[in-house]
C-alpha cells in the first residue's frame, strides 16, 4: 500500500464523512429553523484553512532551511580537512609535501568542477572523487614519519583523511532533495485552496481589494519559490555552495 494510495484514501474518507454527517443533520432541522440565528461559518473556514495552511508552509520552510545549512556545515567540514591536510604536511620534504598537496588540489578540483553539478543534477557522488580521496589516504600512511615532527603530524593527518571522508559521506546521504512528492502535493494543492478561498468571499473590484488578493496570491507564489529554492541542500548552481572547494584550488 503506497503513500499516495493512504493519501488519497484518507482524503476521500474525511470527505465522505462530513458531506455524510452534513447531509443527515439537514434532514432533521425543524421547519422553524431560522439560519440567520447561526453565525456564518464560512469566514471561520477560510481563516482556519490560512492558518493551517501557514503553519505547514512555515514548517516546510523551517525544515528545508535546516537542510541546507547541515549540509553546507558538513561541506565546510570537509573542505577545512583537506586544509588542515595542506597546511600540516608542511613538515614533510618538499616532494613529498607537493605530492600531498598535490593530491589535494586533484580531489578539491574534481569536487568542484565534476562531482558537485552531477550532485545537484543526479544527487548522486562521482566513483572517481572516492578514488581521489583514497589515493590522498595511501600516499599519507604509506610514507612513515623520518623524525619526532613527522612523528607528531602523520596521526593528525590521518585524522584528518578521515573527517574528510566522512564529511564526504554525510554529503552524499544529504544529496538529495529534503521534501517528498506527498508533502509538495500537500504544498501546492494548500495553496490552490488557499488562494482559491477568497473567492468565496464577497471580493469586489476595488482596487484596494483587488491590490491585496494579488499581493497575498504573490505572497504565496514566493514563499512556494523559497521553499523550493531551499528545497536542494547544495543549491540550484555550482558557485553556491562549492566555494570552499574553490578557495582550496587557488591556494
Amino acid at each position: 500500500m503506497t503513500e499516495w494510495f493512504v493519501l488519497g484514501l484518507a482524503m476521500v474518507l474525511a470527505c465522505a464523512v462530513v458531506l455524510t454527517v452534513t447531509v443527515l443533520r439537514q434532514r432533521r432541522v425543524p421547519e422553524d429553523d431560522d439560519p440567520s440565528q447561526t453565525p456564518d461559518v464560512l469566514e471561520y473556514m477560510v481563516m482556519m484553512v490560512g492558518v493551517v495552511y501557514a503553519i505547514v508552509l512555515g514548517l516546510a520552510i523551517a525544515g528545508v532551511w535546516e537542510a541546507r545549512g547541515a549540509a553546507q556545515d558538513g561541506s565546510r567540514d570537509e573542505a577545512q580537512a583537506l586544509h588542515e591536510i595542506s597546511r600540516r604536511v608542511e613538515v614533510y620534504p618538499a616532494d613529498e609535501r607537493e605530492r600531498i598537496q598535490q593530491d589535494v588540489r586533484r580531489y578539491s578540483e574534481h569536487v568542484s568542477s565534476v562531482e558537485w553539478p552531477r550532485m545537484i543534477e543526479e544527487h548522486r557522488l562521482t566513483d572517481r572523487g572516492g578514488e581521489l580521496l583514497d589515493t590522498l589516504r595511501r600516499d599519507i600512511a604509506a610514507r612513515p614519519p623520518a623524525n619526532d615532527l613527522e612523528a607528531q603530524t602523520y596521526q593528525p593527518l590521518l585524522d584528518q583523511v578521515a573527517a574528510a571522508d566522512e564529511a564526504r559521506r554525510a554529503r552524499a546521504d544529504n544529496a538529495e532533495e529534503t521534501l517528498p512528492g506527498v508533502v509538495w502535493f500537500g504544498l501546492v494543492a494548500g495553496a490552490l485552496v488557499t488562494v482559491g478561498l477568497i473567492f468565496t468571499l464577497q471580493i469586489r473590484r476595488s482596487s484596494r481589494e483587488m491590490l491585496l488578493a494579488g499581493t497575498f496570491s504573490a505572497l504565496i507564489a514566493f514563499l512556494l519559490f523559497l521553499v523550493w529554492n531551499f528545497d536542494a541542500p547544495f543549491g540550484r548552481s555550482t558557485t553556491e555552495t562549492a566555494s570552499a572547494f574553490q578557495d582550496l584550488i587557488s591556494t
